[in-house]
């Protein structure tokens, strides 16, 4: 299995202004939190390390640390209760990010979309100079653009949306209007 990168705070970013707000990327025009089933499967597998493996271990420092006496002055049981307060804002978060997720199998779209550009769908786009790139469109959660990952809802990811191999398609950007054709549109496991 590889390595993902999710767009998410990792766990050594949290700070107590995440405990409360950490909001992370909307579910777009009231739709669901679209994702692919392995984004699903590295959240899932997060909120249960932080459920059964981390929270229980920081629980027993802090009861460590408490029954140590004097808690004013107990940099222990300070550190492993601000620990803790991350911990519960980062399940919540993660818990949120689930609850409106749309799961999708990129593979199983094969079957509806032909060769449709749809969500999960791995591109393969060439510009006017004829520079190549392959592009996978996947949620906002599990954006690396390292990998090819784009957003479904970024300019490049929005203006592939609907296409068909063989067509071309405008991106706007900052710098100005860009044109690609569609070389290859393919349903691949994304893993």
């Amino acid at each position: 299995m590889g390595v993902y990168s999710l767009n998410l705070p990792s766990t050594d970013d949290w700070s107590d202004e995440d405990e409360e707000e950490q909001s992370g990327p909307p579910a777009i025009k009231g739709q669901g939190n679209y994702m692919t089933i392995v984004c699903a499967e590295r959240i899932k597998a997060e909120i249960k390390d932080l459920l059964y493996v981390k929270r229980p271990e920081m629980v027993k420092t802090v009861t460590w640390a408490a029954s140590n006496g004097d808690r004013s002055e107990n940099a222990d049981y300070h550190y492993g209760k601000k620990r803790l307060r991350q911990i519960d804002g980062r399940i919540r978060y993660l818990t949120k990010r689930m609850d409106s997720a749309v799961i999708i199998d990129p593979v199983a779209q094969q079957a509806v979309a032909g060769d449709k550009v749809l969500f999960g769908c791995t591109v393969t786009i060439e510009n006017e100079e004829g520079e190549q790139k392959v592009v996978s469109i996947v949620g906002v959660d599990e954006i690396d653009t390292n990998c090819g990952r784009i957003s479904w809802v970024s300019p490049v990811g929005q203006a592939l949306l609907g296409a068909y191999e063989g067509d071309e398609i405008v991106v706007r950007t900052p710098g100005g209007d860009e044109e690609y054709e569609i070389t290859q549109v393919a349903y691949l496991p994304l893993d």
